[in-house]
């Protein structure tokens, strides 16, 4: 008995999924020539990801010279979300939790029905090798919204995609008509003036800088508020979305900035082992953590940012040193004289020269 395009939809609806969609393998020539226009000017800024091979994302006959055709699945995420504890971080509602294993069973059960039947089967959930975004488009499953998600009718930006490349010919699916029209309220919605009509520009972007190697420049800090992965500003104005989010009630987290910050560097990078860290390195977390902590306003977590003055690693004191002058105010001028004394590191020490700058000059 042959597998039909409409018995793989009833199997992924079946297991949760709220978008369908199946495309041929050719190459997404349009992705493509964007992506590499954006590497050009500079929008790209440091992102990796589909970045990193644009010819290997855009063409997935390159890693599976067999494929023929792409079904793809968009899978809710809301209900399994949190919000943040009071005064607690902020975290991206796609990130609070491991969200991509309900869409790697959808896509388990895909890839065995079609091995079933005879054929070949590989699933690529946020994979380097496919440009899953246009995939997605071309298979109908929602549009390209300004702020470069996929929206998915009765639920917009909520959910997550995932993958399946087959050898099996399938009948592809209609692309939607649908569009945001005139609609942009997710421009003047994004903190720092990221998305524009052009798309959006990852120099810019909190959220791509959040996942970022290094130091976080001094002009992003504030505008990073309590966040700690992820923003989630451009989707919570998107109007496609709005029933979704009217539909749960989410509930709240128990992580606050101190638990966070007394854990160990491995212990920090398993609490998040889903997330995307570079290198795997939990510096870059804990950066991250004392940024959003000297940006809460909450004088309680002096002593915690302070702990972090001793951090081995001198990335971490200097966001420390930041954080501390950013949430004590000039009552920090002694202690940051201290630790100026004594610190040898020149980064840090570049860092505790802007912090004591800050004092002098705070930000508006």
């Amino acid at each position: 008995m042959s597998l039909t395009t409409q018995d793989l939809r009833t199997l992924a609806l079946e297991s949760g999924a709220v978008g369908f969609g199946v495309t041929d393998a050719s190459p997404f020539g349009e992705a493509r020539s964007k992506i590499h226009a954006n590497r050009s000017n500079g929008m790209a800024a440091g992102l990796r990801f589909t970045y990193g091979d644009p010819d290997l994302a855009t063409d997935v006959t390159i890693s599976f010279p067999w494929a023929r055709s792409l079904v793809v699945i968009a899978h809710p995420y809301l209900s399994r979300s949190s919000v943040p504890a009071e005064h607690g971080p902020e975290i991206g509602l796609f990130a609070t939790a491991d969200h991509y294993e309900p869409v790697e069973q959808v896509t388990s059960k895909l890839t065995e029905r079609l091995r079933a039947h005879g054929y070949e089967a590989e699933a690529l959930i946020d994979d380097n090798r496919l440009a899953d975004r246009a995939a997605a488009v071309r298979a109908g499953v929602g549009w390209i919204g300004r702020s470069t998600m996929v929206l998915v009718p009765g639920h917009g930006p909520w959910t997550l995609l995932g993958t399946v490349v087959t050898n099996a010919v399938l009948q592809p699916t209609d692309q939607m008509t649908r569009g945001c029209g005139t609609c942009t309220d997710c421009i003047p919605a994004c903190p720092t003036g990221a998305i524009s009509t052009e798309g959006v520009d990852a120099r810019r972007c909190i959220a791509a800088w959040l996942q970022m190697p290094g130091h976080l420049p001094m002009w992003i800090r504030p505008h990073i508020g309590t966040r700690i992965y992820g923003c989630d500003d451009c989707l919570t104005s998107c109007p496609p979305g709005h029933p979704a989010l009217t539909r749960v009630e989410l509930k709240s987290s128990d992580r606050t900035f101190d638990r966070l910050l007394a854990l160990g560097d491995r212990e920090l990078r398993d609490a998040f082992s889903w997330w995307y860290i570079p290198d795997r390195d939990p510096r870059f977390l804990r950066r991250n953590v004392l940024v959003a902590a000297g940006n809460s306003g909450d004088r309680r977590l002096l002593e915690a940012i302070e702990a972090q003055f001793d951090h081995r690693s001198s990335l971490v004191r200097g966001h420390a040193f930041w954080a501390y002058a950013r949430l004590a105010g000039r009552e920090s001028w002694h202690r940051l004289e201290q630790a100026y004394r004594t610190e040898k590191f020149p980064d840090a020490v570049r860092e505790l020269e802007s912090a004591m700058l800050m004092l002098r000059f705070p930000y508006g």
